[in-house]
Parts: structure tokens; sequence; C-alpha cells
């Protein structure tokens, strides 16, 4: 899964980790400069047009021509003249840009393989879908998701998330390789064949370290028939890697079938961004009123209610006690839901009801320790209490689980290393590719600050205010949920040093 890396005379760009290095010394360049950088090196000899090299550095936003104009002079400055003399990234007036310099392609970086954990461990691919129709893809990745998070749920098991498995769908892979890329032992493979009032499901049972298959079976039944499919699929696994059948604990399933392809496609919508997110919230709200007691739309509503992706202008006060509702709701329709557990849990202790948000989340990671978004989110509240070290454990804890995860997990991570202390550490977390930018930088430039990088530091403050253009010290301070006094006066202190505004 890691990207490929280019040399090119004393650098080496590797675009999967988002460094620079000058004869084995990283180069301090800006997030939007090493995307510019890898396009070009990536298609070294060719032109790239304006428009294009815009989109890979400020994907899906609008931006003045200048900027991207201001960039390559960065790059240029940064990395100097080539051995002829000339400059690396040549201009052609009108059109755009070329790499002109030699750059050869060194492959991917090593990746450290991930150690096995102690119980039987295992990866649930993406099914593929047997059908054309986009309805039939939804349908075969909510069977996926719905396999992961029953399988978490048995006590012995350690289960990939879905985030890291889902890395893979679309693409030919090799079992073996999955299973050191992700750090298990079996993988779980197999596809979906919808038809009207039918369902074909096809699963297999891999071992990754010799590439044998344990465990084989079709299944054909009745559409309606789909939830006791799975369970008994979740069944024959545990079976094969256990040795025998356990009873499966309840689950909250829905009655309406509509409805569970709406929480399907509203799921991949939240994940894409929030101007999708709400477009979700339509769908989310069609599925409630379809199957009222179905606990999984309550839990993505409130999330998306708090997170203000509803309303443009961001949350109101409205939204935040309507979430908390909401996530009441869903624990209250499956208490046995981790998912749900966990999501009450963030926004109770966001609304400063801690003793209770820590009991949520205690129960959440019990009633399913392979949550891996759990343990993440739980990181983040710890952090803010002053409990640092747990914090970096709970969000260890999380990558191992879902290895290529959200891009939220960096942020928790790098706040857990600034709070540490650990401003290198930070920075190169909140520098990465996969890190959401919009609201991790201010925790970037309060490390380069604590660094004494005070003009990175102040570049980084100018691109977060630009999304951010409302924000201040003041009220962050108030709205976020610190517990520990010395905590948010560190913080505090990196903001200031950085040149947020008070």
């Amino acid at each position: 899964m890691q990207e490929l890396r280019f040399a090119f005379g004393p650098f080496v760009l590797d675009p999967g980790a988002g460094t620079l290095r000058r004869d084995d010394t990283p180069v301090a360049v800006g997030y939007r400069g090493l995307k510019l950088l890898a396009a070009l090196t990536g298609r070294a000899g060719e032109i790239l047009g304006k428009a294009e090299l815009m989109d890979a550095a400020w994907p899906g936003t609008a931006v003045e021509e200048g900027n991207l104009t201001v960039q390559i002079a960065l790059l240029r400055k940064l990395l100097g003249p080539a051995a002829d003399g000339g400059e690396w990234i040549a201009t052609v007036p009108r059109v755009g840009y070329r790499f002109t310099g030699a750059v050869e392609r060194l492959g991917s970086a090593t990746r450290e393989p991930l150690p096995l954990p102690a119980r039987p461990s295992i990866a649930v691919l993406p099914f593929v879908s047997l059908g054309n129709d986009p309805e039939h893809d939804s349908f075969a990745d909510g069977l996926t998701e719905d396999l992961i998070t029953d399988l978490a749920r048995i006590p012995g098991l350690f289960v990939i998330a879905r985030n890291s498995t889902f890395a893979y769908k679309g693409m030919a892979f090799d079992v073996r390789a999955i299973g050191r890329d992700l750090g298990v032992r079996y993988v779980l493979e197999g596809s979906a064949r919808r038809a009207p009032g039918r369902v074909r499901i096809n699963a297999q049972l891999v071992d990754a370290a010799s590439g044998d298959h344990l465990w084989a079976e079709r299944f054909d039944r009745n559409l309606e028939d789909i939830f006791a499919v799975q369970d008994e699929v979740t069944a024959k696994i545990v079976e094969a890697l256990l040795g025998r059948l356990r009873a499966l604990p309840q689950r909250n399933r829905p009655r309406n079938l509509e409805a569970y392809d709406l929480c399907v496609q509203a799921r991949k919508l939240m994940d894409d961004s929030p101007q999708t997110a709400r477009e979700a919230q339509l769908m989310l709200t069609r599925a409630v009123s379809l199957d009222p007691q179905y606990a999984e739309p309550y839990r993505w509503l409130a999330m998306n209610r708090w997170m203000g992706w509803v309303h443009s202008g961001g949350p109101t006060e409205d939204d935040r006690g309507a979430a908390l509702a909401l996530a009441r709701k869903a624990v209250a329709l499956d208490p046995t839901d981790a998912g749900c557990r966990w999501v009450l849990a963030y926004l109770l202790a966001y609304d400063r009801s801690f003793a209770e948000a820590d009991a949520e989340f205690a129960r959440a990671t019990e009633l399913d320790p392979n949550e891996a978004d759990a343990w993440a989110a739980r990181s983040d509240i710890a952090v803010l209490a002053g409990q640092v070290e747990e914090g970096i454990e709970h969000i260890r804890r999380a990558f191992r689980l879902n290895p290529f995860p959200a891009s939220w997990y960096y942020l928790a991570l790098g706040q857990a290393q600034y709070a540490a202390g650990d401003y290198e550490a930070a920075v190169g977390t909140l520098r990465r590719d996969e890190t959401y930018r919009t609201s991790s930088r201010r925790f970037l430039a309060a490390s380069l600050a604590q660094l004494g990088r005070l003009e990175e530091a102040r570049s980084e403050v100018e691109l977060f205010l630009v999304g951010n253009p409302h924000f201040t010290i003041r009220h962050w301070a108030a709205t976020e949920p610190f517990r520990d006094g010395a905590t948010l006066e560190h913080f505090i202190e990196g903001y200031r040093k950085a040149g947020l505004p008070e």
C-alpha cells in the first residue's frame, strides 16, 4: 500500500510518507509543495497544465492561479539549481510546468511488517459485487462491513477495521501480501450477487501465511434472509478459527432492506467530505422514517449534526442538543453496539458530562475491543484530560487495528505527540498526506513554533485561517473538553508562539 519514491539529483521524494530528503537529510517542504513535486516527478518530462497541478495540490478547492505560482517559486528556491545549472522545474508559457530532471523510480519504501497478535487475527476484504447496478455494489459493501462488525464482537478474535480493508477495494491482490501489510494470519474474501428476491454469497477463508484455503461455502437464499446468512458466515469463520461454534451476540438488525441500503450509501458519503455528508443526512433521515427501530442511522445522524455538516455555517447549539439526543436514541435501540456507545461517549465529553462519557467509552471498548474508532476517539478525550500516556496508548492501539485509517487518526496522534512534548514526531505525523489538514494545521503550527521554526509555523497559521477564518484561541479553549489546566496551557502556549489569533 506504499507509493513509489522518486530520486532525482541528491533528492529522494517519498509521497506516501510525505517526506523529501537531500543526501538523506530531511528537507522542510510544505504540504502543497510536496503534492506538486509528486505530480511533477511522477510524470517527469511531460507538460502538466496549471489546472491539473492545482487539482493535485488543492483537490476540490477553488484557488487563485497565483497560489500555484507562489508554490512553484518556493519549490525552485528549495531545490536550488540542477547539476547543469538550470532549473528542475521549467515554465511552459500560458500552459503549465514541466519537471526537467532525470527521475529514477525506486519503488516503495520497505514497510516494517506488523507482528501477529497473540490471538487469531483476520481481515475481511471487500466482497466483490457480481452485479452491474451501483446498488448491488453498496449491498456488497454493506455485507462486508457487517461481517467485520459481527466478527469484531467475538471474544478471542483480532479483527482489522473497515477503513484498512477497504483500501484494497477494486485491486488485484495477493492475500499473503495483505496478511503482511495488515499483520493478520487469516483473510476472508468473497463475492455477492443480488437478484430480485434472492441473494447469492460465496465466501472463503484463507490462511495468509501459506495461501491455503481453510473453508469455503456458497449461500443461496431469499433476500429477506440476508442477516441470517451473515450470522451463519460469521459462525462458520469462528468455528474455523477458534475450533467451535459460538452463540453470536445479538445485534439490532434492520427490518427494512431499503433503510439498510440507505445507511450503507450514507456511510460512504460521510467518508468523502462534509459536503457529501449533507447528502447523507437526507438518506439517513429517510432510513429512520422507513425503520424507526434501526439504531445505525441515528448514530450517523448524531455525528452529522454534531460536526455541523448539515449546515454550511457549522454546528449550532440546537445541532449539538439534537446530536446528543440522537446518540442516546441509538444506544437505547442497540445497547450492545460499540459504535453507538463511543459516539455517545464522544459527544458527552464535549458536553462536559465527563463521568458518563468515561463510562460509555469503557463500555464501548469492553463490548468490542476491536472497535478502532472507539480507541482513537478515546485517545482524543484522554489527552485533553491530561492523561497523555494513556491517550498515546489508545491511539497506537487504534492504528494497529486500523493500519490504513481515516485522516482524523493522524490528527489525534499528532495532538497526543504535541501534548507529550514530542514536537518532531508531531510535525512528522501532521505533515503526512493522510492527515486531515483543515483542522490539524493548528497543531502543526504549534509544534513548529515550539521547535523555534517560526517562519514555517506562521505559514501554517495563514493556511489554517483560510479554512477557519473565525478561529480564536479563547473560543477554542472554551469549547474543547479540557479537564487538565496544565495541558490546556501547553496548547495555548504553542498557539500563541505560532501567531494564532487570541
